[in-house]
């Protein structure tokens, strides 16, 4: 991470918005995000199963009622989620009226990171 804090969105989106979802979350939303002054980076993950060794024993882990879809952003400060670029670039372009609706599930976290 480049910088102290990482703001965390989750969320679903309905199964037949899914393939909309993607495009405009990589092609559109992102990329205006990443204009705003102070947002260093951006990824994207979906979840996987997960199956992992603890105390010597292999564990399929499950967790009711995650989100699918995950977006990290790394900020400079948490100042950048109430100013005014970010403000006009979050609600720009197709996002607000073709996609957001059809998401559900959603949570919003910030981090700072502890180190340094």
């Amino acid at each position: 991470m480049a910088s102290r804090y990482l703001f965390h969105v989750s969320m679903d989106v309905t199964p037949d918005k899914e393939a909309l979802f993607n495009e405009i979350y990589d092609k559109e939303h992102i990329p205006m995000l990443q204009t705003v002054p102070g947002v260093v980076s951006v990824a994207r993950f979906k979840t996987e199963e997960l199956t992992m060794i603890i105390g010597g024993e292999k564990k399929t882990i499950v967790v009711d009622n995650q989100p699918r879809y995950l977006a990290l952003y790394d900020l400079e400060s948490p100042a950048v989620l109430v100013s005014d670029p970010w403000a006009k670039a979050v609600d720009k372009g197709r996002w607000t009226g073709e996609v957001r609706p059809y998401t559900s599930n959603r949570r919003h976290l910030l981090y700072r990171r502890l180190d340094g």
